[in-house]
């Protein structure tokens, strides 16, 4: 069993900046790509960036390409977010996700999510 824990969320002036991190544990995820996805209210999750199993590739929304970077440390069992130049649309709560449904029998795994909130 995969689990997934976010933390870093918090209440950020617009222009500001934050760091997510996502703590897996319950099994090796080196082999699987990872993910952040947002979900505003109101509104539907979407994806925000993905990075691949050794971190080489990375790709993210065209609404938060060159503010945020994602990364990852196998080693250490933890993916981050890092959030520059933030605005209020970016007030949502984040989720860290983790796909292994390209497994015969695998999972889609979320964690429970940490809200971002950016005051104008």
């Amino acid at each position: 069993q995969v689990q997934l824990v976010e933390s870093g969320g918090g209440l950020v002036q617009a222009g500001g900046s934050l760091r997510l991190s996502c703590l897996t544990s319950g099994r090796s995820l080196s082999s699987y790509p990872m993910a952040w996805f947002r979900q505003a209210p109101g509104k539907e999750r979407r994806f925000v960036a993905e990075i691949s199993p050794t971190g080489d590739r990375t790709s993210y929304a065209d609404s938060v390409k060159g503010r945020f970077t994602i990364s990852r440390d196998n080693a250490r069992n933890t993916m981050d977010l890092q959030m520059n130049s933030l605005k209020p649309d970016d007030t949502a709560v984040y989720y860290c996700n983790a796909d292994l449904r390209v497994t015969p029998g695998g999972m889609n795994y979320w964690g429970q999510g940490t809200q971002v909130t950016v005051s104008s």
